[in-house]
């Protein structure tokens, strides 16, 4: 078994309750964005075809007990000891600034979004980020689609799809 663990996944077809959703939606009708911790986040955008790529990839790195092989792949590999079972991070690896992102999506729609400035949310992190050297150990592969790319991306499938 191999556990997957995303990383904000953002892209086509996502979540409507997730940011890069309401953000654009907000931008297009010229509505305000709420911005948490005065905008001082960073995570760990994740487009959705380097999540698929790499959950496929992983498909074929099966798991062997440790008891059977007697090692790990590498120092970040979580394998059971007793049954063969791993974790396996799959993210950009690189943190990006909330503002960035919310550049990103301006810049793809050609307007500039209010910002509603507000306090870090409770139980919300200020920053996250993926370990994937597991996942480049197990499959050479390292997800590499850049945020303002995605977004691009995304704003386009997004125009097109509600037809604005």
């Amino acid at each position: 078994i191999t556990m997957f663990r995303f990383f904000t996944v953002y892209g086509p077809w996502g979540r409507p309750d997730m940011a890069l959703f309401k953000f654009t939606k907000a931008i297009l009708n010229g509505e305000p964005i709420d911005v948490y911790n005065q905008g001082n986040m960073s995570r760990d955008f994740t487009y959705i075809d380097d999540l698929v790529r790499g959950m496929r990839l992983l498909i074929d790195a099966v798991p062997a007990p440790k008891c059977v092989t007697g090692e790990k792949v590498s120092d970040s590999d979580s394998i059971s000891q007793v049954a063969p079972f791993r974790v396996v991070n799959i993210g950009n690896s690189q943190p990006s600034h909330l503002l960035n992102f919310i550049t990103a999506i301006e810049k793809s729609i050609g307007a500039e979004a209010v910002k509603n400035f507000m306090q870090l949310q409770a139980g919300d992190m200020p920053a996250t980020w993926a370990d994937t050297s597991l996942l480049e150990n197990l499959t050479g592969y390292k997800p590499d689609t850049d945020l303002v790319t995605g977004v691009q991306n995304f704003v386009s499938w997004y125009r097109h799809y509600y037809d604005v």
